[in-house]
């Protein structure tokens, strides 16, 4: 997220140019932080429940997965995610939007 903040510096500071406030910048990359986590949780989510099972039909050994863990998992991704997007997310909101347009 700290990549995609830089990445954006300058349709940040367009945003703010034209009347964008800080709530909205930070409301912004909140919801698209929580768009990657939801995507990439359930993608991971399924690709360990999918090598769980062809692990069992391949061999005699079966994995068992809980819901707990599935549950523990996204969650704590999630308050990663959350935590790390939210640095970038307040400096961008931050920018003076005359140096966030000069931004290279």
């Amino acid at each position: 997220m700290l990549a995609n903040a830089h990445a954006r510096i300058r349709e940040i500071g367009i945003r703010k140019a034209l009347g964008a406030r800080r709530r909205n910048i930070l409301h912004q990359t909140l919801a698209e932080t929580l768009m990657i986590l939801g995507s990439g949780g359930v993608v991971g989510a399924v690709i360990g429940v999918v090598i769980s099972v062809c692990m069992h039909g391949f061999t005699d050994y079966a994995i068992p997965i809980s819901v707990w863990s599935v549950l523990s998992g996204l969650g704590a991704a999630g308050l990663v995610g959350v935590a790390f997007s939210t640095y970038p997310a307040v400096r961008a909101a931050y920018l003076n939007p005359v140096e966030a347009l000069r931004y290279e």
